[in-house]
């Protein structure tokens, strides 16, 4: 008599077998993004994620598709922000929560994490879709151990994890960059014609989002041309994909074409050559830092070694990793390693190729090795998976724990229990969760000088006044205010944020680092709160207080 419970448990098996892992490793990415994804609100740590918010709330404002800024361009990522945003207001509006839309933007004005989370989750939505993305090519180049192993280095990687939280578009420009890295693939393993067409709308996209994103369409057109010259593929094959590429950036972005005025501008802002603690040395020092720096720091020097065998031995043992998927990723690295600054965020995209070369050691790497022992190489890729992710998981939470407890905040904890109601702070930092207290907020802002920060929450400072008084500078603080407008700087206390990067590089801003110098000697400096790696992260903060007038003598509180 045939129990007849055992085919549902075979096929529970089978499934299990089939999505279990993956299903395990997505989790792990999604609860590893979302854990701390609130950081610092309602303070705004990172300095561009409002501009980001604020272009896609103005595209709302003005009831206009046009971002009027294509620094990145961004169009993909603002649109995406401005969806959120009508998500938000829609959900508040039908719960009640909100009475109408001048009492959303208030709200929100008072707590921007209203808006900011749900926008930050959305990336960690990216994120962890790249994750996903990276485990189907691994699989489709070299099984499912492979594309397991890949998905959970990314999944892990401190690096990914922390850009997967912050408002920006090098997450989302990856996320396209992996879907036009799939259809590559496909080209040279299928050749139909749909591919060619996905791939260069995948490209596309992925340039919309981010400029140096079209670099993927080199996977595809580099496997058209070998379609062509091996496979006897049709030549006009090759010309598709760049067309359909263009075809798509221009379609969800034609205001590239209308305003190519303001595409001129905002380009010419993003080359700019120097920029306060991110300027590089040259190709071979940038390149050095971001495999020493981000790339080491994340992976562990023993994974990072491993990552580069896995590409080069991918490189020769594997003709498709090598035509449909080095060409964007290695094409990539060069690019931003031949740009005059250095940005961590910058190198996001490449992150999934250095996993996928994990993934070949652990999968056809490793099964190399012990050639014909089947279930030794399933033993040694569950360990080598398990000793190199434990210590990039390590890193990864200290990170976590150095992001929820930033300088940033610790210098409002001191605020809130040593300045005197009353008071007048300046900020150079987006300090929201001062506004609330019983001082005013001054912010430095170029030629405007020091203006009132409630104000500018209200919407009494536009964004177009914003833009005017940055006069083009590449950061918005102290250093940058207008000498004739320094009066309106003044101030009880500053809680300087930038001043520690221009002491370290004074001799490339002696101009800029004098400014603090000077507010230095006429204040007393309270407290300089410092990093500590694995348990607080941010800047070097400095807390001064300046003496009222006609006090001789100045002193901290408590």
């Amino acid at each position: 008599m045939t129990n007849s419970s055992t085919p549902n448990r075979n096929r529970l098996s089978r499934l299990w077998v089939a999505y279990g892992p993956i299903i395990a490793i997505l989790c792990l990415a999604a609860w590893l993004r979302v854990d701390g994804v609130g950081f610092g609100l309602p303070a705004l740590n990172d300095p561009d994620e409002p501009l980001f918010m604020m272009k896609a709330y103005d595209m709302l404002a003005r009831g206009s598709l046009n971002p009027q800024w294509f620094g990145h361009p961004g169009t993909i990522t603002l649109y995406s922000l401005a969806l959120v945003m009508v998500a938000v207001a829609a959900f508040g509006l039908l719960s009640g929560r909100f009475a109408d839309l001048p009492d959303f933007a208030a709200a929100v004005h008072l707590d921007p994490g209203i808006v900011f989370l749900p926008a930050r989750l959305f990336i960690v939505a990216n994120g962890v879709a790249c994750v996903w993305l990276v485990y189907l090519i691994g699989k489709r180049l070299w099984g499912q151990r492979a594309g397991l192993a890949a998905a959970l280095f990314l999944a892990v990687n401190a690096v990914h994890i922390s850009w997967s939280q912050v408002i920006r578009t090098d997450v989302q420009a990856s996320f396209f960059m992996l879907l036009c890295v799939l259809q590559a693939i496909a080209i040279l393993q299928d050749g139909r014609l749909r591919y060619y067409v996905l791939a260069g709308i995948f490209a596309g996209l992925a340039c919309a989002t981010k400029w140096p994103a079209a670099l993927v369409g080199l996977c595809p057109f580099v496997a058209a041309l070998y379609s062509v010259a091996k496979q006897g593929a049709d030549r006009r094959l090759v010309l598709l994909m760049p067309a359909v590429a263009g075809l798509a950036l221009f379609a969800v972005s034609p205001f590239l074409i209308f305003s190519y005025d303001i595409v001129l501008r905002d380009l010419s802002g993003e080359a700019r050559p120097f920029h306060p603690g991110a300027t590089g040395e040259g190709f071979w020092a940038n390149l050095f830092w971001y495999i020493s720096t981000p790339l080491a720091g994340s992976m562990g020097a023993l994974g990072l070694i491993l990552a580069a065998i896995g590409i080069v031995g991918g490189m020769v043992r594997d003709r498709i990793w090598l035509i449909a998927v080095c060409p964007g990723f290695l094409a990539f690295l060069v690019v931003i390693s031949t740009q005059h600054l250095l940005w961590e965020r910058w190198l996001v995209p490449v992150l999934p190729f250095f996993a996928l070369g994990l993934g070949w050691v652990a999968g056809p790497g490793l099964a190399r090795i012990l050639d014909g022992k089947l279930r030794l190489a399933q033993l040694g890729s569950l360990v080598a998976m398990v000793a190199l992710a434990l210590p990039m998981l390590v890193t990864a939470q200290a990170r976590a724990e150095e992001r929820r407890h930033d300088t940033r905040q610790i210098a409002t904890a001191w605020a809130r229990t040593h300045i005197p109601a009353g008071s007048t702070i300046l900020v150079e930092h987006a300090a929201l969760d001062l506004m609330q207290g019983p001082w005013k907020i001054t912010f430095p802002l170029g030629t405007a000088g020091c203006v009132d920060a409630r104000a500018a929450l209200k919407g009494q400072i536009s964004e177009e006044d914003v833009d005017r008084s940055r006069q083009g500078s590449p950061v918005v603080d102290y250093a940058h205010v207008d000498e004739n407008r320094l009066p309106s700087c003044r101030a009880d206390y500053a809680i300087f944020s930038h001043e520690a990067t221009y002491r370290q590089d004074k001799a490339r801003f002696p101009r800029e680092y004098s400014r603090y110098a000077a507010a230095i000697r006429q204040g007393i400096v309270c407290g300089r709160i410092m990093p500590v790696p694995g348990h607080s992260g941010g800047p070097e903060v400095l807390v001064i207080r300046f003496p009222a007038e006609g006090e001789r003598a100045g002193h901290c509180p408590g």
